[in-house]
């Protein structure tokens, strides 16, 4: 029996399953909806439907380092009970490893390729099956890819995996106290979340916005001052907000007395060699994501209920 849209989306209101796996289970079932159901339900993927509406702001950021080649993915869970688990636990540790062999440039790509953990099947399908096990909605959010070409790659999870990082070291010197250079870095932009390494990253326009901002600022604090001291005192607040969000000129937290491109100087001199920070990524576990605030008493009245 032929397979139709109009079939494939009964089923999929029905049992809130992807449409791709409805086709499938209705492919399977010869059409029989009744079938097509069960199909759906011996392969966890109804089960896993129910719970996809559910906001998934917990889990883990996690992190994985082979040589020069390093990935860091967000994994959410709905409750911080689970993340503690150790059963997702190393879920999050096998998406991180299936990140790093990865060629998928989105998180769609990503998900449609095959598992190397799991033969036969996709990253979405291990991850619907996960679902149904663990019981709660999970979503593997965002993954990076990074490879360094001539240096090092360096992670550091932080608070148990709430926060993760990557730093990307250029260097014609690599050892391992290079590559505790870069570990420290990571520590320094988990606790203060610097948004560039320097200033040549930041935009002109941020930078006229800012510009703008504190100049109305100033002149709301000072009105009798002219524009010509305005001008100057703006200049000094701008470059404090620059010192704030660009990893080189941040206090190095391990030492206050450095900047943070200090202290890669005094690495580099004592290692003889040539080291730049090319690039980092800082995951935080939830970050952007509304949290729903419910009630426990009615969330396990509803669960006793369904």
């Amino acid at each position: 029996m032929a397979v139709t849209a109009a079939m494939v989306k009964e089923l999929r209101e029905s049992t809130g399953a992807g449409m791709m796996d409805c086709k499938n289970a209705l492919t399977e079932a010869n059409g029989d909806m009744e079938k097509a159901v069960e199909v759906l339900r011996e392969k966890g993927l109804a089960k896993a439907a129910k719970k996809a509406g559910r906001i998934a702001a917990e889990g883990l950021v996690d992190t994985f380092v082979d040589g020069n080649i390093a990935s860091i993915v967000e994994v959410n869970s709905e409750t911080d009970f689970v993340a503690k688990n150790d059963l997702f636990k190393n879920y999050v540790q096998e998406v991180a490893k299936q990140a790093a062999k990865t060629t998928a440039e989105d998180i769609d790509s990503f998900l449609g390729e095959e598992s190397l953990f799991v033969s036969g099947s996709t990253v979405n399908e291990v991850l619907t099956s996960k679902i149904s096990v663990i019981g709660e909605n999970l979503k593997i959010r965002r993954f990076k890819k990074v490879v360094v070409e001539n240096g090092v790659v360096a992670s550091y999870i932080h608070m148990g995996g709430k926060i993760g990082v990557l730093v990307e070291l250029e260097s014609d010197v690599v050892n391992e106290a290079v590559v505790e250079c870069g570990r420290n870095l990571a520590m320094q932009i988990a606790a203060v979340s610097p948004l560039h390494v320097d200033r040549s990253e930041v935009s002109e326009d941020y930078i006229e916005k800012e510009r703008a901002i504190l100049k109305e600022q100033a002149k709301n604090e000072n009105p009798d001052k002219p524009d010509s001291i305005i001008d100057k005192m703006i200049i000094g607040r701008l470059n404090k907000q620059l010192k704030e969000i660009c990893l080189l000129d941040q206090p190095y937290v391990k030492d206050g007395d450095l900047t943070v491109a200090k202290y890669v100087e005094q690495v580099a001199k004592e290692q003889s060699a040539n080291i730049k920070v090319k690039a980092f990524t800082r995951f935080e576990t939830g970050e952007g994501i509304e949290k729903k605030s419910e009630n426990f008493a009615e969330e396990v009245a509803r669960q006793m209920q369904g």
